[in-house]
């Protein structure tokens, strides 16, 4: 038995070697669009539910913060006084909240200072290698 040979010519293996890698990035390219669609419907019902149990959480806050409002009034504060009470605490709360969250949204605590570090050692590497 002789081996199966192959009379093509470099030429030609050439060419079908770059028609099957272009055939390959081709294939590739709609694997990630589709990977990509796909996650982005999931991101976005994720999104939808996580609004929907915002909502409710929110609603909920107002049903236990009026319930302190009455606990308070029921242990003999004012209603007046209980609901001024809960309001400025709550309002401190959230004041400190907003605080925190802007200031760790800054442009400084956002920035990609590790990678920034990273690129810097490279690029100097590289200069030196070229030296």
């Amino acid at each position: 038995m002789t081996p199966d040979t192959d009379n093509r010519s470099i030429p030609n293996l050439i060419s079908d070697l770059v028609q099957q890698l272009s055939t390959l990035v081709q294939t590739e390219g709609r694997l990630l669009r589709s990977e990509l669609t796909h996650s982005a419907h999931k991101a976005g019902n994720g999104a939808m539910e996580i609004g929907a149990g915002a909502l409710l959480l929110v609603a909920a806050l107002i049903v236990l913060l009026q319930a302190l409002v009455v606990g308070l009034a029921n242990a003999g504060l004012g209603l007046g006084w209980a609901s001024l009470l809960v309001g400025v605490v709550v309002a401190i709360i959230g004041v400190v909240l907003i605080k925190r969250g802007t200031s760790n949204m800054s442009p400084a605590e956002l920035a990609p200072t590790r990678t920034a570090d990273q690129l810097r050692k490279d690029a100097n590497l590289a200069q030196e290698q070229t030296r």
